[in-house]
């Protein structure tokens, strides 16, 4: 007989997130082991405790999920996780990141661009894209062949962004750009055809005024919740709605996919016990979705 399902949740924050407590159990999981403020120094005991107590044959059934809202955090509690695990002797079980639930936010946002965009080909600019889910947008888009803009108040940020996505995609067609105002939107925004706005929650990056006078732009994606939006003229219900010229989509309107993603990805940690989940794997995931 198979084992029980267990989750063990790792959680920066002082309570572990019941959003992504909620989202465990409707994924499957049979026992949820939730753990809050977390420290990076705890994590390799948890991780031991999880790994020591079935034969390697079973720990499939076991698995590891990191969230809070640090995604900074979450990344060092991931790469701790994955430090303290033993495959060599089968002593592993899978791990998937989602702090912030940035990774799944990113995933379905550029899940739903390809609904309507070959990303391939695609010009595409991400506003607030020095932010976690900015830069896992970009990311994700570049992995797919698309031409992006990443836009930071801060040049330097821009470039170090850049940078840091071109380690892992070599071939990225990437160019960091500087938004102080609409002077300078307004030339950032020529020849898009997507905008993506992953900035942070209550900042306009795209007014109505600069996104109609963009001839080429075709779809546009907030993913702010928070009013004001981030994309102004744009709803947060909004699910491939035409406004204007363009089709829009609201941080709700992207959340159903979000949802499925998250669901889908904890699922898929009691496949095998040799997974790590990060942007790259929760997206591929919504190929069989």
């Amino acid at each position: 007989m198979d084992k029980r399902k267990i989750l063990l949740q790792l959680d920066s924050d002082p309570h572990p997130s019941v959003f992504d407590r909620v989202v465990a159990i409707d994924a499957g999981v049979d026992e949820l082991f939730s753990y809050g403020n977390v420290q990076p120094e705890q994590v390799a005991g948890l991780v031991h405790g999880a790994i020591f107590t079935r034969g390697p044959k079973d720990l499939k059934r076991t698995a590891i999920f990191i969230g809070g809202s640090n995604v900074e955090t979450g990344e060092i509690l991931l790469a701790k996780a994955v430090a303290a695990m033993l495959p060599a002797f089968g002593l592993r079980v899978s791990v998937l990141l989602d702090a912030n639930g940035a990774n799944t936010t990113a995933a379905a946002a550029v899940r739903v661009a390809a609904k309507h965009l070959s990303l391939a080909c695609t010009k595409a600019i991400v506003l607030g894209g020095t932010g976690p889910v900015g830069q896992r947008v970009a990311l994700l888009l570049a992995r797919q062949g698309a031409e992006v803009r990443l836009a930071s108040r801060q040049l330097p940020r821009a470039k170090a962004a850049c940078d840091a996505i071109l380690r892992k995609v070599p071939e990225a067609k990437l160019e960091p750009v500087a938004i102080t105002g609409e002077s300078e939107l307004g030339p950032a925004l020529d020849g898009r055809t997507l905008a993506i706005a992953a900035g942070a929650a209550g900042v306009v990056l795209l007014p109505k005024s600069a996104r109609l006078a963009c001839s080429t732009l075709q779809l546009v994606i907030d993913l702010n919740a928070v009013p004001p939006l981030g994309i102004e003229g744009v709803e947060v219900t909004d699910s491939g709605t035409q406004r204007d010229n363009v089709l829009a989509y609201g941080a709700i309107g992207v959340g159903s996919t979000k949802m499925k993603l998250h669901r889908a990805a904890v699922a898929r940690l009691f496949e095998s016990n040799d997974q790590v989940m990060d942007a790259e794997e929760v997206y591929a995931l919504g190929e069989a979705l």
